[in-house]
C-alpha cells in the first residue's frame, strides 16, 4: 500500500517536470535585453529562444520571428533544441510506461516482478529525461553569465536570464524526483526476492520463509526378553526333554507308567 502511494507521488512529479520542460522548450524568453550602465532603451525588450527571437515595445506588444536558419544559432542553442527535445520525448515515454506498472493498473496482473522491473525501466528514462533537461538549461546559463562579465562586449550586447531557465531548472528536479522514487520504491535485494513466492490474489494462502532442515538424532534399540517355554505331561513316553541332561527325567517317568 506504501509503494503505491509513493507511485502516485511518483506519477505527479513526473507529470509536473514534463509540463515544465515543455514550457522551457517553447518560450522564448532563453535570453533577455540587461538595461544597465548608459543603455537607456528601456522601451524595447529582445527575447531570443529555442526557435524565434522576440521584441515586445512598451510591454503592450509582442511580435516574434521564426529563426531563417539553424546555423545562425549559437552552439548552445543548437545543442538545447536537440536535448530538450530528447528531453520531452524520454519523459513522455517514461511516464506511459509507468502507467503500464503501477500497483493500480491491471495491465500486467500476477506478476510483480514484471511490474517492478517495467517501473524502474520506467524512472530511468525519467532521470534521463532530467539529464537532457539540465544540460542544455546549465549550459545556457553559463554562456549567459561569462558574457555579461566580459570586458571586450558592449552594454547592449550583454544578456540576462530570462523566465524559461529557471522554469527548466525547476522542471529537471521535478523530473529526477520521480525517476529516483519510481526506482528506490521497486529496487530489491536478491535475499528478500527469493523468500517470495508466487500466488493469486483471490487465494487465501500464505507465504513463509523456507526453515532449515533438522538433522536426525539416533535411537538405541531396546531388547524385549522372551518368555521360556513351560514343560507339558503326556501319557506317552516323551523324548523331547526340556532341559539337557544324561539321565530320564522325572516327568517321563511317570509318564511311562
Amino acid at each position: 500500500m506504501a509503494n503505491g502511494a509513493l507511485e502516485i507521488v511518483a506519477l505527479l512529479l513526473t507529470l509536473i517536470g514534463l509540463i515544465g520542460a515543455a514550457a522551457s522548450t517553447g518560450m522564448p524568453m532563453w535570453r533577455v535585453t540587461a538595461f544597465i550602465g548608459e543603455n537607456i532603451i528601456v522601451f524595447e525588450t529582445r527575447y531570443e529562444g529555442l526557435w524565434m527571437n522576440c521584441f515586445r515595445q512598451a510591454n503592450i506588444r509582442m511580435q516574434c520571428k521564426v529563426y531563417d536558419s539553424l546555423l545562425a544559432l549559437s552552439p548552445d542553442l543548437q545543442a538545447a533544441r536537440g536535448l530538450m527535445c530528447c528531453a520531452l520525448a524520454l519523459g513522455g515515454l517514461g511516464l506511459l510506461i509507468s502507467l503500464v506498472g503501477m500497483q493500480c493498473t491491471s495491465c500486467i496482473q500476477n506478476n510483480d516482478r514484471a511490474k517492478r522491473l517495467v517501473l524502474i525501466i520506467a524512472g530511468t528514462m525519467v532521470v534521463m529525461a532530467c539529464i537532457c533537461v539540465i544540460i542544455p538549461v546549465s549550459w545556457t546559463g553559463h554562456v549567459i553569465i561569462r558574457d555579461f562579465y566580459n570586458p571586450l562586449l558592449i552594454d547592449a550586447q550583454r544578456r540576462e536570464l530570462g523566465e524559461a531557465l529557471y522554469i527548466g531548472w525547476v522542471a529537471s528536479a521535478f523530473l529526477f524526483a520521480g525517476g529516483c522514487m519510481f526506482i528506490c520504491c521497486n529496487v530489491q535485494s536478491e535475499d528478500k526476492a527469493s523468500e517470495r513466492y508466487m500466488y493469486s490474489r483471490a487465494s487465501d494462502y500464505m507465504t513463509y520463509p523456507p526453515q532449515p532442515l533438522q538433522p536426525l538424532q539416533p535411537q538405541q534399540l531396546v531388547m524385549i526378553p522372551q518368555p521360556r517355554p513351560q514343560p507339558m505331561l503326556s501319557r506317552h513316553p516323551s523324548t523331547i526333554y526340556t532341559y539337557n541332561s544324561r539321565q530320564p527325567s522325572i516327568h517321563s517317568g511317570v509318564a511311562y507308567l
